[in-house]
């Protein structure tokens, strides 16, 4: 059975005002006072609303279907220098799934979603970006064996592990790294709000030592790709405790897995042009780490990611890296776990100013992460060279799995 963990998303940049500006503290503390009451509320919710599992319904020995669905609630509140805060109310990821058996090596997979519903200043209903929902993924699979497998419909590009494996409900920071459209950002690769249209191969190798991924798909639309050229992508991870075998995988595994994992991605769609800049190949190439392992008396989390990027449409030419880290404690009540964690990401680009991301926060569960409560602040600097301005967030989010 397909994992049920779906991810999602994003949105673009924008520019601020033309001179760089710190932020004013004043301006942060009213909206820290309002998401602090914010997360009373929720705190109180999160013990009133059961999480329950999808609805399956055999229809005989071969087959069966599967409804369910999953929902993150944000509080976020977004400082800007001079410019007035941001308070902003939103559905971050509302997400109805169905899925299913035709035969015993027939599955499918459809994915209903809207995206940052709500967020000030978005509003893409065709893509469920901002209002709206629409299909984010979709596909039928042929898994005759686990070691090879061909699934085609709309899907994650095999690529990066963070939004190319990993479910966003199932991470251990409170959104995707931001140049992976987290937080308030957007992908940097070419996608259909991240994903694509095509075919992979996939399968697991040596009973889960080795995981391999290979996809065909369209990738950029004819405005910017006039030779109509395919894109190719893969990605090749190798296990060496406890074997990540799904096609999603967890990006926090709450101590119910000891996982240490290596990764290498590609992606690469030839003579595309941004703009007024010339055409030329858009490449990226990515070497990432994962570790999930008992310390002490409670849990460790790592990962961390490098990515080489060459002629993507918002970043150009850079390098991108990120570390994180989190620890679980034992449960400091029945069901209620506490698990800290930060994460350092930075940009550099080549032709544009640098960027560094910087956040922390903390995970609450109630019922592992099917209900959980998650406080992030996020900091981003830009370059002294650059117009934009320095941005400080504060999100609050509810999540709950039916």
């Amino acid at each position: 059975m397909m994992h049920l963990f779906i991810s999602n998303v994003q949105t673009g940049r924008r520019r601020m005002s033309d001179v760089p500006k710190k932020s004013n503290p004043r301006t942060l503390r009213r909206p820290v006072q309002t998401a602090v009451c914010v997360s009373m509320i929720l705190f109180h919710l999160s013990f009133s609303s059961p999480a329950r599992a999808g609805v399956k319904i055999n229809l005989d020995d071969n087959r069966w279907i599967e409804l369910g669905m999953r929902m993150q609630a944000w509080y976020q509140a977004v400082d800007a220098g001079d410019s007035a805060a941001i308070h902003d109310f939103m559905i971050r990821r509302p997400y109805f799934y169905v899925q299913g058996q035709a035969h015993p090596d027939v599955t499918f997979f459809a994915h209903i979603a809207g995206d940052r519903i709500g967020q000030d200043g978005l509003d893409s209903p065709g893509v469920g970006l901002g209002s709206g929902l629409a299909i984010r993924d979709g596909w039928i699979a042929y898994s005759p064996a686990d070691e090879f497998k061909v699934q085609a419909g709309r899907m994650y590009v095999p690529f990066t592990r963070a939004f190319g494996t990993e479910s966003t409900f199932a991470l251990l920071t409170l959104d995707l790294p931001y140049e992976q459209g987290g937080v308030r950002g957007a992908p940097f690769f070419p996608s259909k709000v991240g994903r694509d249209d095509g075919v992979v191969a996939w399968g697991n190798l040596a009973k889960g030592l080795v995981q391999y991924r290979f996809g065909l798909f369209e990738g950029q639309g004819a405005a910017q790709n006039p030779d109509r050229n395919l894109r190719t992508s893969g990605r090749v991870s190798l296990s060496l405790l406890d074997p990540e075998t799904s096609w999603f995988n967890s990006g926090n595994y709450l101590g119910e897995k000891k996982v240490l994992s290596f990764g290498f991605g590609f992606d690469r769609q030839a003579c595309l042009q941004w703009g007024e800049r010339p055409a030329d190949d858009y490449f990226g190439w990515t070497a990432d780490l994962f570790l999930d392992h008992p310390a002490g008396a409670g849990t460790v989390v790592v990962e961390g990611a490098y990515i080489d990027i060459q002629n993507a449409q918002n970043l150009a030419d850079a390098k991108n890296y990120y570390g994180q880290a989190g620890y679980l404690f034992p449960k400091i009540a029945d069901k209620v776990e506490l698990q800290p964690y930060a994460r350092f990401e930075k940009t550099n680009r080549e032709q544009m100013a640098d960027t560094v991301y910087a956040s922390g926060g903390m995970n609450v569960f109630f019922r592992k992460h099917s209900l959980k409560l998650t406080f992030d602040f996020t900091k981003v600097s830009q370059g002294a060279e650059t117009s934009e301005e320095d941005k400080s967030l504060f999100t609050v989010q509810f999540q709950a799995a039916l």
